[in-house]
């Protein structure tokens, strides 16, 4: 079996596939003050509730945005499984050329996810991550790996606004049943939902417009079927695609 984990800024997803079959999967909150040994005891008890022990796990593969906790991760795993992880990097077998000056730049979570929609799909794509922060990853149907744009996160705005201001409150992050709110909290959940939605659809339609071709757009991140649901431009919601990029790049490296 293959652990497959995605570090980010505000999760740690960590999957389980049995072949090409997600097994199981589960969501950490990123927290730089565990040590090795907390993320291996957490992760044994995740696994244990899915039925999965640790000598099953025969490989790893690890996409990072935080370089610290990649490091204690790696301890992790060499510890509690025995293996040797993998790190996704601008070389790894993505089978896409990276028109970027500095690739380095790119969030392997962002490389991640490309490779992965690539492979299913093979045409124009954009894909929208709604993360810490909302990333936009704009390939062609020749597999070339464009860039984007980043904008603040759903979440990351929501919390600025109860942070910075004395009187608005931390809301859920579900869709009001009107624009016009009647309470702060509608009113929050208005401008943030209907908002992100709205900076979507802008994104991509001069996205679109500036490439002068339509692009299948997919969506995924915790919040992706919440923005979809009103977006006038999400096509498809993949909530696993990055696990999915992740199992890819490791059969490609171990085929």
């Amino acid at each position: 079996m293959l652990l497959a984990i995605d570090i980010g800024n505000s999760h740690i997803v960590g999957g389980i596939f049995e072949g090409q079959q997600l097994r199981a999967a589960w969501r950490l909150a990123t927290d730089q003050t565990k040590t090795a040994d907390e993320y291996g005891i957490l992760s044994l008890s995740l696994m244990d509730s899915h039925g999965i022990e640790s000598q099953q796990i025969s490989g790893c593969i690890i996409s990072s945005v935080v370089p610290p906790i990649t490091q204690v991760l790696q301890t992790t795993i060499q510890k509690f499984f025995k293996q040797n992880p993998i790190l996704v990097t601008p070389e790894s077998p993505l089978g896409l050329t990276l028109r970027y000056p500095n690739p380095h730049e790119i969030g392997t979570d962002r490389l991640v996810n490309a490779a992965a929609a690539f492979h299913r799909y093979h045409c124009d794509l954009l894909i929208v991550d709604f993360g810490t922060a909302t990333t936009f990853c704009t390939v062609t149907k020749t597999g070339e790996y464009l860039g984007g744009a980043i904008a603040p996160g759903l979440k990351s705005a929501a919390d600025s606004l109860h942070v910075q201001t004395a009187q608005l409150p931390v809301i859920d992050l579900v869709q009001p049943p009107t624009v016009i709110g009647t309470n702060t909290a509608t009113s929050m959940q208005s401008g943030l939902i209907y908002g992100y939605s709205g900076l979507v659809d802008e994104l991509v339609t001069r996205i679109q417009k500036e490439i002068d071709r339509q692009s299948f757009v997919i969506a995924t991140g915790g919040l992706a079927s919440v923005i979809a649901k009103i977006s006038r431009t999400i096509q498809e919601v993949r909530p696993d695609l990055t696990l999915e990029g992740l199992e890819l790049l490791y059969r490609r490296t171990h085929p």
